[in-house]
């Protein structure tokens, strides 16, 4: 018989945190380099980080997929109120989504458009798109209105880890970064 569990496993937790960081180095980069000249020195230095981190990212997400399936979600000690829960799969969901959509979107907007995707300068990740100037430049608008979506996203995930821990003072953030206490 398994022993009952209210933190996520050590795999789990370093994909979240590994990849959360990923993502927040990446957006503002992303953003920053939007704000450049293109062709200039920094900003495609910017962007080949980006482009690194944003693949990563999608490459990394149905490992961290199926790594989730195989273990599952700890037990809450007090469930959650059924809106809370709903509304937290959601959130969870859109997360996951954007994890996807986004670099595939960048990859798109880059591809099409005849630039490269670098991977930490060891490798170019293959061109499967055509270059298409159309093509790119709706790979772009996705790729910029999908990054909103994904700011919101995570400021609301941020919010609601906020208000469980400081306001409600319940467990949910001791799930993701376990105490001695949360773990037993």
């Amino acid at each position: 018989m398994s022993e009952v569990r209210y933190v996520y496993d050590a795999g789990q937790r370093a994909f979240h945190w590994a990849m959360a960081l990923m993502i927040l180095i990446a957006l503002p980069l992303g953003v920053w380099a939007h704000t450049m000249v293109p062709g200039t020195p920094l900003r495609m230095q910017l962007l080949f980080v980006h482009k690194s981190l944003g693949l990563l990212v999608l490459a990394l997400l149905p490992v961290r997929a199926i790594w989730r399936l195989a273990k599952g979600e700890p037990l809450y000690r007090r469930p959650l109120a059924p809106h809370v829960r709903i509304a937290s799969h959601l959130a969870h969901g859109s997360l996951y989504a954007l994890m996807a959509a986004l670099p595939i979107a960048g990859y798109i907007s880059s591809g099409a458009g005849g630039h490269g995707l670098p991977f930490f300068g060891l490798f170019q990740w293959p061109l499967v798109v055509p270059v298409d100037k159309a093509l790119s430049k709706t790979g772009d608008a996705a790729h910029y209105w999908l990054s909103w979506a994904a700011a919101f996203v995570i400021a609301l995930h941020i919010a609601a880890v906020v208000w469980h821990r400081w306001i409600k003072r319940d467990e949910i953030l001791s799930r993701m970064i376990p105490d001695k206490a949360a773990s037993a």
